[in-house]
């Protein structure tokens, strides 16, 4: 009986996202000329016209706060609590604990999880991949706790492993008492600590926007029943109806209203958009187009394509007199006051001499980037090699070396 009734709910739905395509169509196209129109008339003083009584807008790269809107106000995340479980299996997709072609079998509880969901049966075997499909594309309830249970054993604690990692990404307002974001007292989190966990998971495995991107896909069942099919259907419109999204994940429950975290790629400017708490799931489509516009209009960003090799530095009691320095990364720069990027100007400071013994890495200067007399930011310069303290050992090395020469 449940599988005909999933089979009836997948016909539903697949019809009426046909249905909603023609309007959806109409509606994005509607939504971001009125959201460029919007940018137009407010670049001058910076205002940005929300319906949503919390965002945030990020530029992914560096990190950078383009905009904010009550931003660290504590609210249910409804289904963008999946985020944060994406980043854990990916997590342990990186440490091999888990692989896509793994087997997981359903158990009981994770097969009675309501809301969203994709109907797996208890016993039930599905792939790490395909389980990773539903939840970024269905935003599946029950996939989520699967996957939890197969990586941590159950979901506690991997919820205890979700709160860690958030921790660890200095996510100050957020705690989570499920991975899939079901209402419950207590879950909570907020448009700034979603924005950080979705750029920890596109920055890290950029790859999971093969799934996001996803518009329908059908997975298979197969139990002792039976093998029927399931139709997955994209529950981000944006995916299709905005031509620079690239992700990520929406949410709704009534308690948290409609969220989501949504992120756009233009040229070479990606940004993350938070909505929260928006009314209806066009008000909260609305909000993230605004603010994706309005990030692109605004936006230009300067990025050196590689790191600079410097002039070597003295070092004190070493077996080499000098040590090769480099820039240890490229670096970044966001510009949303339309300045001249050409007119960045590159100091570099290193320091008169090193001590032995030297760690690759170790810093040895660094360079200061200023536009006009504003300071821009600054990126370390490092040593490029160990160098070893003169000892008895290397003296002795040193001779040996000059009698045979």
């Amino acid at each position: 009986m449940k599988r005909f009734w999933a089979g009836l709910l997948c016909m539903v739905l697949t019809l009426s996202c046909v249905a909603a395509d023609q309007t959806g169509i109409a509606y994005a196209e509607e939504a971001q000329k009125e959201s460029e129109q919007i940018h137009k008339e407010k670049e001058a003083d910076g205002a940005v016209e929300l319906s949503a009584p919390s965002a945030i807008l990020m530029e992914a790269s560096t990190g950078q706060v383009i905009y904010e809107k009550n931003c660290d106000e504590k609210r249910p995340p409804a289904s963008v609590t999946k985020v944060m479980t994406l980043l854990l299996i990916f997590d342990a997709l990186k440490s091999e604990k888990i692989h896509l072609e793994d087997e997981v079998s359903v158990s009981e509880y994770a097969a009675s999880m309501g809301g969203s969901q994709v109907f797996l049966e208890p016993n039930e075997t599905q792939t790490v991949d395909t389980l990773i499909k539903c939840i970024a594309v269905a935003s599946a309830n029950d996939a989520c706790v699967a996957m939890a249970e197969y990586i941590a054993g159950d979901e506690g604690a991997f919820v205890d492993a979700m709160n860690e990692r958030a921790k660890a990404l200095k996510m100050t307002n957020t705690h989570f008492e499920n991975c899939n974001g079901l209402d419950k007292d207590g879950h909570e989190t907020t448009a700034r600590d979603i924005a950080l966990m979705s750029r920890e998971l596109i920055t890290n495995y950029p790859q999971i926007y093969d799934y996001c991107n996803i518009w329908m896909e059908d997975i298979t069942h197969k139990t002792k029943k039976g093998t029927t099919t399931f139709g997955l259907s994209n529950t981000n419109k944006l995916i299709r109806h905005y031509e620079y999204a690239t992700g990520l994940k929406t949410g709704s429950t009534g308690k948290a209203k409609f969220c989501i975290s949504a992120t756009a790629k233009k040229d070479d400017v990606e940004l993350i958009a938070v909505i929260m708490a928006a009314e209806d799931s066009k008000k909260r489509n609305k909000d993230a187009v605004t603010l994706l516009n309005y990030g692109f209009g605004r936006c230009q960003k300067y990025e050196e394509k590689s790191c600079k090799k410097e002039k070597e530095v003295p070092v004190k009691r070493g077996v080499e007199k000098t040590v090769k320095t480099k820039q240890k990364k490229p670096f970044l720069y966001v510009d949303t006051t339309g300045a001249d990027l050409s007119e960045i100007k590159r100091e570099v400071v290193l320091k008169k001499k090193l001590n032995a013994p030297i760690e690759k890495g170790e810093k040895a200067g660094v360079a200061e980037y200023y536009l006009g007399d504003k300071k821009i930011g600054c990126v370390d310069i490092v040593a490029v090699r160990d160098i070893r303290e003169v000892d008895i050992k290397s003296v002795f090395e040193e001779l040996f070396r000059l009698l045979v020469l």
